[in-house]
């Protein structure tokens, strides 16, 4: 195959009190093209809004772990021409950094006769990322639960019911997930891991079921929440806004800054508005969109 396409969701991780852990695929796309060059040149191009944001050397991230895949298999890893179409924003909570692992391993992976099974490339994945909330629904579709340590993980998927609508509200301003993660506390209390622990148990519930009542109090946190809404303007006013349309919860989208509601199917467009309009009353412009959740993960074409 001398030219094929990788498509990769971006998702949203944490979902409120399931920090570093859960995370779900979502209907926003970034697209990379592999071709093995007649010339035996090595290019990346990079299309879409923010193209003059990403490396196009042997630091791009797509690229690095592609790279890494054949140090993995103790192979020189062949030239290639690279073109990635940006779907998915740039730093702002949506896994866009997840979509370019993910995608630089399935293409090496496609690219050298697929020698590694789907738990090694999770491995790696979870390797290069440093964590699984985002890598791991990013390359399996659907909303996933991983737990363990090094290569020793137990992948779940969460069942979530379809009339649970993601809303994403996607500020005109970027937050790193360095930043995010350094407003958090080193040491946490007793109470507060005794009070995420309940709502994670009762989001996986939540997810399944649709119980509105078990959605709004799964949604609460008090591990990176308190903490890294004060990185984000405007985050209590949203919320607020999203509720009173009729969001069950709002929750930080991984790092942030995006903010997630979840709703019914009948208010979502409601939900969406209510965000997009409060934001913009105190000066920001914010891109957002009801989705879905994605069922497929990475795909070679």
């Amino acid at each position: 195959m001398s030219q094929f396409l990788v498509t990769v969701p971006a998702t949203t991780a944490n979902l409120g009190a399931g920090f570093d852990c859960i995370g779900a695929a979502l209907t926003l796309y970034n697209e990379f093209k592999f071709t093995l060059p007649a010339d035996a040149t090595s290019k990346i191009t990079v299309v879409g809004g923010e193209a003059d944001k990403v490396t196009t050397d042997k630091s791009n991230l797509l690229y690095y772990s592609f790279a890494k895949f054949y140090d993995y298999i103790q192979q020189t890893p062949p030239n290639v021409e690279i073109e990635i179409k940006l779907g998915v924003p740039l730093a702002r909570g949506l896994g866009s950094s997840a979509t370019a692992i993910v995608g630089g391993l399935v293409a090496a992976n496609q690219l050298a006769g697929n020698p590694l099974n789907q738990s090694e490339i999770i491995n790696l994945a979870i390797a290069i990322e440093g964590h699984p909330d985002n890598v791991v629904p990013a390359l399996l579709g659907n909303c996933q639960l991983s737990v363990g340590e090094a290569d020793n993980w137990h992948i779940c998927e969460v069942p979530w019911h379809r009339d649970i609508v993601p809303v994403v509200a996607i500020p005109d301003f970027e937050l790193s997930t360095e930043e995010a993660r350094s407003v958090l506390p080193k040491q946490i209390s007793r109470s507060n891991a005794i009070f995420n622990i309940s709502r994670m148990g009762l989001l996986i519930r939540a997810l399944e079921t649709n119980h509105p009542d078990w959605l709004k109090a799964a949604l609460e946190d008090k591990l990176h929440q308190p903490y890294r809404q004060a990185l984000i303007r405007g985050y209590e006013e949203v919320k607020l806004a999203a509720i009173a349309a009729g969001a069950y919860g709002m929750v930080i989208s991984g790092a942030g800054p995006t903010l997630l509601a979840l709703t019914k199917p009948t208010q979502a467009e409601i939900v969406a508005a209510a965000m997009r309009e409060t934001w913009a009353k105190i000066g920001v412009t914010a891109q957002v969109r009801s989705l879905y959740l994605d069922t497929r993960g990475a795909k070679v074409i």
